[in-house]
């Protein structure tokens, strides 16, 4: 089975899952949901309970071919993004050192007044 390298979303909304135990990533479109799981599972040192997987379409964007001549049409990559659930217990770290940072941040700025 071949490796494949996913990356963690850093959005809002993927923050905001991540409360609730369930972590967004990047994934390569022609990955299947068996080796996402392991790839998780590899990198991170945690146990998936549950995935689900979804590909958005990618944009389309007006491309000029010239002065005089209608425009056209080009499209963004494909997207796949996988929402995966881990085990009780579990976390990964890298979203939760975002909000270690802010609070390290505000006592600081508190200490300084």
């Amino acid at each position: 089975m071949k490796t494949i390298s996913i990356f963690p979303r850093a959005t809002e909304k993927a923050y905001g899952q991540a409360k609730n135990n369930v972590y967004v990533f990047d994934a390569p479109v022609s990955a299947n949901k068996s080796q996402i799981i392991t790839a998780v599972e590899s990198q991170f040192e945690v146990e998936v309970v549950n995935i689900k997987t979804l590909i958005q379409k990618g944009k389309a964007v007006r491309a000029s071919k010239g002065k005089r001549v209608q425009p056209g049409v080009a499209y963004r990559k494909d997207l796949k993004k996988a929402y995966i659930t881990l085990a009780e217990g579990h976390s990964i770290k890298v979203f939760d050192e975002a909000t270690d940072n802010e609070s390290d941040t505000k006592t600081k700025k508190k200490e300084k007044k």
